[in-house]
């Protein structure tokens, strides 16, 4: 019984990006408890990698988080596969919005403690009670009112790009900072209407449950996020209050909402709005690089980093020894290039 991936990632992600085979990328979450969710997240990959899905997927016994990609062909199949697991049946399907096919290109189902890190320890604190959800017509007219806080769920290098005209948007690298600080800041403003959003709904939907734990009255958070929000505003021909780009966190790195650039190039300031990681590996720095900017230093965030990546392999993979290359991420308001 295959439960892994048993083929080099690099070989897997050419192959991918090689094939003209039609995929439909989807996100979905739910919360629920998980009796054993390692043989839980055994089924699945059995079940989905014979339907040939790809995709990050986390599984925890609060519930699963998944983003993944489809052969459109299997559509269908994978539906039904979902509706035969009881706590799925029925559960909302986002579809991305701006999809070229080529959003994952491995399957990864991993057990985590949490499908989303919150860093909380609160024994109290119960998920499964949210605040209220929003439809696109019932989130225009509410944040229409002058009144509402907004408050934009993301990390700051996700709103840098795109974000909800009005929205505050805390700059924080990490949900697990935000929490705290969303609830400290709002302290004195707890019989005011908060409304929250996020990319697809699931951390403002376990923000929103802890808002109202900690005594916030009046609470409310974007049914299906950004994802579902747009789709629906087209579809609905209503007015799109979302300026800029989504970020997502698979290999298209965004999706275009609208024409609008926000961002600035982190080198020289122009405005630009595409994310990509520094070509050192052993840097990785997520960041946000003009073409102007990416030629002149080699697609790299520094001219030391430049110096480095143009060594030889080997000398890279040395320098590289012992430490760690994950991904790192420019901080707006800590840290200038």
């Amino acid at each position: 019984m295959k439960l892994h991936n048993t083929i080099n990632g690099e070989e897997l992600k050419e192959k991918i990006k090689a094939s003209d085979e039609k995929r439909t990328t989807i996100s979905f979450y739910k919360y629920a408890q998980i009796g054993n969710p390692q043989l839980f997240r055994d089924h699945l990959f059995f079940h989905w990698d014979q339907l040939g899905i790809l995709g990050r997927i986390y599984v925890a016994y609060e519930g699963i988080n998944a983003q993944l990609s489809v052969p459109t062909k299997n559509l269908e199949a994978y539906k039904a596969e979902l509706e035969n697991i009881t706590f799925l049946k029925g559960v909302r399907l986002n579809f991305a919005v701006d999809d070229n096919g080529k959003s994952f290109f491995k399957l990864a189902i991993k057990v985590r403690s949490k499908i989303v890190a919150d860093g909380l320890e609160d024994d109290l604190f119960d998920v499964s009670k949210p605040g209220n959800y929003l439809n696109v017509e019932e989130f225009n007219k509410l944040t229409d009112d002058e009144n509402t806080l907004l408050i934009d769920m993301r990390n700051h290098y996700e709103s840098e790009v795109g974000h909800f005209d009005g929205a505050w948007c805390p700059d924080v690298d990490t949900f697990r900072e935000q929490l705290p600080l969303v609830v400290n800041e709002l302290e004195e403003q707890k019989d005011k209407t908060v409304v929250m959003y996020c990319t697809g709904g699931i951390r403002c939907e376990k923000a929103s449950a802890y808002l109202k734990h900690k005594g916030f009255k009046d609470v409310y958070h974007l049914e299906g996020g950004i994802i579902k929000y747009a789709r629906d505003a087209k579809e609905k021909g209503l007015p799109n209050k979302f300026i800029g780009k989504n970020f997502v966190f698979d290999e298209r790195i965004n999706e275009r909402i609208t024409d609008d650039i926000i961002a600035s190039c982190h080198h020289c300031g122009e405005p630009f709005d595409d994310h990509s990681n520094c070509k050192n590996k052993a840097c990785n720095l997520l960041f946000i690089q003009c073409p102007k900017c990416a030629q002149k230093y080699s697609s790299t965030c520094s001219v030391e980093c430049q110096t480095i990546a143009a060594l030889p392999e080997e000398e890279q993979r040395a320098l590289r020894k012992g430490k760690d290359t994950g991904v790192r991420i420019f901080s707006k308001g800590r840290f200038k290039l």
